[in-house]
């Protein structure tokens, strides 16, 4: 019999933790999930899966008030924002509940409470004025990420949002929105906004919006917005919030004149930090947590302490949910002795505008600073049929790939479907195809995907 209670304890029940539990007791072992909040974790209650159910309904509701000129003309469309809610509250509550049942399925067993991690193999847990113990042969932390609020003078002020609040707002929609951060949060829930019939403004300090990917891709998210009404403003540094007359101003300053705009709602989403502070104790804290609070681990997510390790957004990297996911099941293959299977070099970031964006693998400039001497195919969806048949904004798939041999190393998409596109690209990169493979194998017609072969074509 074990000196532990457990063989795994995972602290955190966000996909990275919840996976890690269904592979760690399908090997096998005795599992305990620690969870202080909701299960699901970030993405199935304040990120991924909120804002895309939002989004459909902003969605449809464009499209039922747009449609005219496809011969489809409707009468008193309303949106109804705290139906909207509900609806977002309901498809997490059963995607929660699938969870759970899953959970009780594989015998993992679900603690609720918060954690301390005391040393090696201990896990403290308090809760509901109870302190108890938790002893294991390995423990995970999969603790995730927060919101981060940058010191804007004015920041705390009432109706200035983190994500996390704003996916709680009820009542009317409101008439004038402002958007601190042009990443991925901020574009998405202007698209939610505006297509609600708000007047959105972006704010971003950097160049162009979607600072971290192919430059293209932001430039062309810039036009398609200004047409959509989306006052966008790159270069912009926001210096201040004040409150005038029971509204909300940001003041920023552009070409070095300082502006401002009036919203009844400001959202500031330039970053997130990892939820690691008070996951350890004092001691272990010192030697475990990097400068900006991120978990220290090794190729094979082991912190300084081997039978303590670390995955998703508590150890920073690309934070995404599936990231998260892919990490867990290979830590747990690790713990059992077995060679991780999933490949972590080639990680898809999607983003649900509309059209919507996708990459994956190498950009163009990425190849550079790398040294790698790279061709690039390029097909404008414009020339699509899907494309025009849904009346979609200008887009486009672009691929890199290897001068020397042709084989694909990334690939950058704007288009209808982007984000189930892109899986297909992903598994040509991850098994080293050409594009000349790419493009030799049929696509159907007339597909949002067909797309895919003409840029490896072109």
């Amino acid at each position: 019999m074990s000196e532990f209670q457990y063989d795994l304890v995972i602290i955190g029940a966000g996909p990275g933790g919840y996976e890690a539990a269904y592979e760690a007791a399908d090997f096998g072992m005795k599992v305990a999930l620690v969870e202080k909040d909701l299960v699901g974790g970030t993405c199935l209650n304040r990120g991924c899966v909120p804002t895309k159910t939002m989004m459909h309904s902003s969605d449809a509701y464009r499209i039922a008030t747009q449609s005219a000129n496809i011969g489809v003309s409707a009468e008193g469309v309303k949106a109804d924002l705290n139906r909207i809610i509900d609806r977002k509250c309901e498809v997490s509550e059963t995607l929660r509940d699938g969870i759970m049942f899953l959970l009780k399925k594989k015998k993992v067993d679900f603690v609720a409470g918060t954690a301390k991690v005391t040393d090696g193999h201990t896990v403290e847990i308090s809760g509901n004025d109870e302190v108890s113990e938790l002893t294991a042969a390995n423990i995970m932390i999969a603790t995730g990420s927060e919101p981060a609020t940058p010191p804007i003078p004015g920041a705390d002020l009432p109706g200035v949002l983190d994500s996390t609040g704003l996916l709680e707002l009820r009542g009317e929609i409101m008439k004038d929105f402002v958007i601190i951060g042009g990443g991925v949060i901020g574009i998405e829930f202007a698209t939610i906004y505006s297509d609600l019939g708000t007047n959105v403004t972006v704010v971003e300090a950097m160049d162009r919006l979607l600072p971290n990917m192919d430059k293209e891709l932001g430039r062309s998210l810039k036009m398609n917005f200004k047409n959509r009404g989306i006052d966008t403003h790159t270069n912009a540094m926001v210096e201040k919030i004040e409150e005038r007359n029971g509204r909300l101003v940001c003041f920023y300053k552009e070409k070095d004149k300082v502006q401002e705009v009036e919203a009844d709602h400001i959202l500031v989403c330039t970053g997130r930090r990892p939820v690691t502070k008070g996951v350890f104790s004092e001691e272990l804290e010192e030697k475990l947590l990097g400068a900006r609070g991120f978990l220290q681990v090794d190729d094979c997510y082991r912190t300084e302490i081997p039978s303590i390790y670390g995955i998703g957004d508590a150890i920073g990297g690309t934070m995404l949910a599936h990231t998260a996911t892919a990490e867990g099941r290979n830590a747990v293959a690790i713990m059992n002795g077995k060679e991780p299977e999933i490949n972590m070099n080639v990680v898809a970031g999607c983003i649900y505008t509309s059209p919507e964006i996708a990459s994956v693998g190498l950009t163009q400039d990425e190849a550079k600073e790398a040294g790698i001497d790279v061709i690039t195919k390029k097909f404008p969806t414009s020339a699509n049929g899907k494309t025009i048949i849904e009346e979609l904004d200008r887009g486009f798939i672009k691929l890199v790939a290897s001068k020397e041999d042709h084989t694909l190393l990334g690939a950058q998409l704007m288009c209808g479907r982007a984000t189930d596109i892109v899986g297909e690209l992903a598994v040509a990169i991850a098994n080293g195809l050409t594009v000349e493979e790419v493009a030799n194998t049929i696509h159907p017609h007339p597909t949002f995907v067909e797309a895919v072969c003409e840029a490896a074509r072109a």
